[in-house]
């Protein structure tokens, strides 16, 4: 058991992404004018619903320009779905057990949609959180379509703050991920000149030229534009580099990728597979999408419900953070979902301890609790890259502060059962998947991913990181 799901390494720290700030300073950002606005009003209560919408600001980042426009727009559409679904609900009934129950299935919902979708990090968590929290606030009908125009108001706000940036760098995203993919050709390029730490150097680049792979071909159906065309081209000699690391020069490989930082002409070299005349597939129907994923959709259903019924049991009195955890722990296998769990918990335990030494500061007025919010998702969002458990050491603190925007509330309480829906979240999540095993052959699919050069050719719009499911990357409350 331990060989087969192991600790080493699991809380390990990586390195930091090259644009951590981003994300983070987009979320604070997202999330600021609406909640101050709130806090102005003096209706910080109605925070979970400009929350919905703000945190639609953490996706897409890896983007282009064009593609997140759309991306962003259906995340906050999928959002507001999500809210809606529990909103109707807990206006209709105030049944623990048939909240949990319909917690449960939108989470299945949202976890197939985001990995058929492949819509990346954070993935389905944060949309679990929101929809998970609003199921048990108290709600009536003639309320619901004000807090929706609420959470729409706050996710076009995220929409523009996530769009902002191209207006001073419009090829930013396509240029730094073809970037790291020269400069990790060129570094695998010199550990096989060496003979020494292969292995790692050629996982490392396989991993760069996916996501310059990825973020060139997530704008299919767009016009390709000269500087486009020019970064496919400069993608290419990376995976001939890879694929053939005895005959590639490091040199020019790294001159290309300094090069193509920052917003100066993009280097032109030849044209070494005849991209510029081939045709973008569309992708398949989403329907083909998801009928692989139904596996994945049962496991998160079960996990979720049997985790919220197991913490109503306890008399814990928000069973959606079980909920919650169950569902951020399902990746591409059990391994990767044993490791996550163990992350979870981590995280959540030291998050606990330091919302214990937060709570002082925040309680001292609505003021200083708007404001810890907001630099716990700046934390959360700088951290989380480096390891998911060290970013849930901030989301765990923000995720119960934000419950006292509606009142300040004794800590301990809050403590005990945020830890207690951790175990049982995770204990009952990992049970799911053992029952609800994975179908071989989509997890043999996802394993092998995207092929280099030498092994499959390169067309635009063909990602190679074509999988069904899963990201590691952060997962939020």
């Amino acid at each position: 058991m331990s060989s087969r799901l192991p600790l080493a390494g699991v809380l390990r720290l990586g390195r930091p992404s090259d644009i951590w700030f981003k994300p983070a300073l987009s979320v604070v950002a997202a999330v600021a004018p609406p909640n101050l606005a709130l806090l102005a009003l003096g209706r910080l209560d109605l925070a979970v619903y400009t929350m919905a919408g703000a945190l639609c600001a953490l996706y897409a980042h890896n983007r282009p320009y064009a593609a997140r426009a759309r991306a962003l727009a259906w995340v906050i559409l999928g959002m507001l779905a999500g809210l809606a679904s529990a909103l109707l609900t807990a206006s209709l009934t105030r049944s623990a057990v048939v909240l949990v129950g319909v917690g449960a299935v939108l989470a299945a919902a949202q976890k197939v949609l985001c990995d058929a979708t492949r819509i990346g990090p954070p993935g389905n968590v944060v949309l679990t959180f929101i929809s998970s929290a609003a199921l048990f606030v108290p709600q009536s009908l003639d309320r619901i379509p004000g807090h929706l125009g609420l959470a729409a108001a706050a996710g076009a706000w995220a929409w523009l703050v996530g769009m902002a940036p191209g207006l001073l760098r419009p090829h930013g995203p396509e240029r730094r991920a073809a970037s790291a993919a020269l400069n990790a050709a060129a570094a695998h390029a010199e550990a096989h000149v060496g003979g020494e730490g292969t292995a790692a150097t050629h996982g490392t680049a396989l991993i760069a030229v996916r996501a310059a792979r990825h973020a060139l071909s997530s704008t299919t159906g767009t016009p390709l534009t000269a500087t486009h065309r020019a970064l496919e081209r400069l993608v290419v000699r990376a995976e001939v580099a890879l694929a053939a690391p005895s005959d590639a020069d490091p040199s020019p490989l790294r001159d290309w990728a300094r090069q193509v930082r920052g917003n100066r002409p993009v280097p032109e070299v030849p044209d070494l597979t005849g991209i510029d005349s081939e045709l973008a597939p569309r992708p398949g129907p989403l329907w083909h999408r998801l009928r692989p994923l139904a596996p994945l959709a049962l496991r998160t259903a079960l996990g979720c419900a049997l985790a919220g019924y197991a913490s109503l049991a306890l008399g814990i009195g928000r069973p959606y953070w079980a909920l919650v955890t169950a569902a951020s722990l399902y990746q591409a296998d059990l391994a990767l979902t044993w490791g996550r769990g163990v992350q979870r918990v981590v995280g959540n335990l030291l998050g606990v301890l330091f919302f214990a030494a937060l709570v002082p500061l925040a309680h001292t007025g609505e003021v200083a609790l708007v404001l810890c919010c907001l630099a716990l998702n700046f934390g959360a969002e700088a951290l989380i890259g480096r390891n998911y458990w060290l970013g849930s050491v901030c989301v765990t603190p923000m995720a119960l502060l934000i419950t006292e925007f509606a009142g300040f509330q004794e800590p301990g309480p809050l403590i005990a059962e945020r830890v207690v829906d951790t175990l049982v979240g995770a204990l009952v999540g990992l049970a799911a998947a053992v029952v609800v095993p994975h179908r071989a052959r989509v997890v043999r699919a996802e394993r092998a991913g995207p092929r280099t050069l030498a092994a499959t050719g390169s067309s635009r719009g063909r990602h190679p990181d074509q999988r069904t499911g899963n990201t590691t990357e952060g997962v939020r409350p």
